[in-house]
């Protein structure tokens, strides 16, 4: 298994929007807020994903996903913005793991959301606090 590079996001990142999720009910609301939040309209169910802020909002549900689903609840997502890009970062309350990208699972058995958040942001990365283990992920504004 791979592993991400260990660096904080963007240090002059200002924080738009959080968002605490306690399980998987609760990705909905993520998904038509964040959209809502970085275009001022609602995601449409058949909308598709290959605008930036579509591409946020697939990646904050993937890394949302497995951070309820492997992480220790509540799951903090937040929306971050720099003079050149937006921040997403996702957190969870497991300090014992690492976060390794899946490349050798079957595709279609799931833990993907690593992998396709470096294929579709400027970059991925992951750091610790105190109390939390967070990914992030780079993209640029629109």
């Amino acid at each position: 298994m791979g592993r991400l590079s260990t660096s904080p996001p963007p240090p002059r990142a200002t924080e738009l929007r959080r968002w605490t999720l306690s399980d998987a009910t609760d990705l909905r609301g993520l998904r038509a807020a964040l959209h809502k939040e970085l275009t001022g309209t609602v995601l449409a169910e058949d909308a598709a994903l290959d605008e930036v802020p579509e591409l946020i909002v697939l990646i904050a549900t993937e890394l949302a996903t497995n951070a309820l689903r492997h992480g220790i609840p509540p799951t903090i997502v937040r929306l971050l913005a720099t003079d050149g890009c937006l921040v997403l970062d996702v957190a969870d309350h497991d300090l014992s793991t690492i976060p390794e990208l899946a490349d050798t699972r079957p595709v279609g058995s799931g833990g993907r959301g690593l992998q396709i958040a470096q294929k579709l942001s400027l970059d991925v990365g992951w750091y610790a606090t105190d109390t939390t283990k967070n990914i992030w992920a780079t993209f640029p504004r629109t």
